[in-house]
């Protein structure tokens, strides 16, 4: 893909009678074959603020202006350089309409966004779809979705923690000698028990909300899952147990990619890039439904 140049500038906008600071990395040409009226809203999560852990966020808004798409990042409220008493990632709804607003009136070329976003930033893109049905919405790329319960945690310690410490020597020697202490075995103990409960219906609580907007979502979804990180085991594994999930990540819509030596938050920078160009190959060129303004 060709690179071009590209500006940074800050950004302030209302939210609730708040003031929220992003800044903006806008292309200076259109570059061919990108998407012209399309744009990137990062969703942060938190609490967190607009630079992302190890400057990833920085780094990615970069990769993407350099590609031809303006990308805002920001704070949300109560967080870093913004106003306001800090909001969890269930009620940033308003944070992120806010940042949709900003964007296409400093880019009025820009009538969609795809929204980005790493762990809670994700689960909150999710909700603040299954909120607003926004239309502006028209893609979702999504690393590390979180969909934490102390059930699913409970299984995900157990099938991916658990069952290899117990195939392994060296755990039941130390337990025989003393080495494990009883905390440690009763987090084992308590981990099975919650485990072995059924899944709970998806619909009671926020992971409900995610599949439902996930499920109703008409645009194209790109998933990008680390291979060193629980999180994204944790969704696997709640995508496949729980109904109100069924079929989810089959749906035709959905581009998986599996970054296997990847922690949660990219910070090997080999993983960081590829996370970085798979995420501007797919918007500018595997999408052909982003080609084609609305």
């Amino acid at each position: 893909m060709t690179a071009t140049a590209f500006a940074e500038t800050v950004w302030c906008f209302d939210c609730q009678g708040e003031r929220l600071l992003g800044v903006l990395a806008a292309p200076g040409a259109v570059v061919a074959g990108v998407p012209p009226d399309l744009g990137v809203v990062i969703v942060v999560g938190g609490p967190q603020v607009r630079a992302g852990s190890h400057r990833q966020f920085v780094q990615l808004a970069r990769h993407l202006a350099g590609r031809g798409l303006p990308v805002l990042r920001f704070d949300a409220r109560g967080m870093g350089d913004s106003s306001g008493p800090l909001q969890p990632f269930e009620a940033q709804t308003p944070d992120i309409g806010a940042a949709i607003d900003a964007l296409l009136h400093a880019r009025p070329s820009v009538r969609r966004v795809a929204l980005w976003g790493l762990c809670d930033g994700a689960s909150a893109a999710l909700l603040y779809l299954d909120e607003t049905a926004d239309p502006r919405v028209a893609a979702l790329c999504l690393a590390n979705p979180w969909v934490r319960s102390a059930e699913s945690l409970a299984r995900t310690q157990v099938k991916h923690y658990y069952r290899q410490r117990l195939m392994q020597a060296d755990f039941w020697r130390k337990l025989l000698r003393g080495g494990v202490g009883s905390a440690a075995w009763r987090g084992l103990v308590g981990s099975l028990r919650m485990a072995r409960k059924a899944p709970g219906p998806a619909n009671v609580g926020f992971q409900g909300r995610m599949a439902r907007a996930w499920q109703g979502f008409g645009g194209p979804i790109l998933l990008l899952l680390s291979g060193q990180d629980y999180t994204a085991r944790e969704f696997l594994d709640v995508a496949a147990a729980d109904p109100t999930w069924h079929g989810a990540l089959a749906r035709t819509e959905v581009t998986r990619v599996d970054l296997a030596e990847a922690d949660h938050t990219f910070s090997d920078n080999a993983t960081a890039r590829h996370a970085e160009q798979c995420t501007a190959q797919w918007l500018c060129v595997d999408q052909p439904s982003l080609q084609e303004p609305a």
